[in-house]
């Protein structure tokens, strides 16, 4: 696979022969920031795609992951959260990814953290209902709650004030109810054939996901906002001839002491950062990795639109 390659991770494959009751579609999964919507995804498709940590936000793109069963082929689409309070260009530019990509799908799937319903949530609730997108409710997270009765009430208020076609209860984590909610969704797409091989999983390149591996791990191991200020680019990603992946990727921050505690002392954070990508993007890749990693400024790459296009950032 190329730089350029924009397939799915397993290859073309061939096309399953669908029955006259195959369908397939675009499902959105949406919700705020932090409800677990790429756990959701990860779980759903049976692949590690999404990258997760405990931060909000951690999705800044738009992800495709594909589903196919012999009922049907569903093509879910990880958005990043919608939130509230947009200031900077950054999470403006995510807002308008997830608002987009909403428009575009056979039905939406809004995504909530159990007894809970915030102003965010309600927002994207209000999103959703000016598209006239068919729409299910995901309480997810029910595993968390331990004193079920809670949930009577909760569910009944929010059914007496918004309208959803089901509403399912789901653990993502412990991977629990899913079995329902698919065929919950497949019942509501179109009949028509695949648009997938059968053994692809996304339709993301393995350069956008080794660069999402890096990112994960200054999620997970940079304290407070840092994680926020930084974003990665890969600029080399070349299949050697001894077999093994050469890749080199530049973490981006905003300012010169964020690039120290990035690299850490003696470059320790930086080693453990790289070493911890690699040997997941080996397991993913399913060979050997040759991973080096720079860290380089770019004071108020967040807020510079033309910086977020080249990083990825787009619509």
């Amino acid at each position: 696979m190329n730089d350029n390659d924009e397939i799915g991770l397993e290859g073309i494959g061939s096309l399953p022969l669908p029955h006259e009751d195959f369908r397939c579609g675009l499902v959105a999964l949406a919700g705020r920031p932090n409800v677990g919507k790429s756990t959701l995804l990860n779980a759903l498709i049976g692949f590690r795609l999404s990258i997760v940590s405990p931060r909000p936000q951690t999705t800044r793109h738009r992800i495709l992951g594909i589903a196919t069963s012999e009922a049907g082929q569903i093509l879910y689409v990880d958005t990043p959260g919608l939130h509230r309070g947009a200031k900077r260009a950054m999470n403006r530019s995510l807002n308008r990814a997830a608002r987009s990509a909403i428009s575009e799908v056979d039905l939406a799937v809004q995504v909530i953290e159990s007894g809970r319903w915030t102003d965010e949530d309600e927002a994207l609730y209000d999103a959703l209902v000016e598209q006239k997108t068919p729409r299910l409710l995901v309480i997810n997270k029910v595993d968390l709650t331990k004193d079920k009765t809670v949930m009577l009430p909760f569910v009944a208020d929010l059914v007496a004030k918004h309208s959803f076609d089901e509403i399912y209860y789901v653990s993502a984590l412990k991977q629990k109810g899913l079995k329902e909610l698919e065929q919950g969704i497949l019942k509501r797409l179109p009949v028509q054939p695949p648009v997938y091989g059968e053994d692809e999983v996304t339709d993301r390149s393995e350069r956008f996901l080794a660069a999402e591996m890096v990112r994960e791990q200054l999620m997970l191991r940079l304290d407070q906002e840092l994680p926020y200020a930084t974003t990665v680019e890969i600029e080399q990603f070349t299949d050697r001839d001894d077999g093994i992946a050469e890749i080199h990727a530049v973490i981006w921050v905003e300012r010169d002491g964020q690039k120290a505690i990035v690299i850490g002392n003696g470059g320790a954070q930086l080693k453990a950062i790289g070493s911890s990508a690699r040997r997941n993007m080996e397991r993913m890749f399913e060979r050997k990795v040759f991973l080096r990693l720079w860290v380089k400024v770019r004071e108020g790459w967040v807020d510079d639109e033309s910086m977020l296009k080249k990083f990825g950032y787009t619509d």
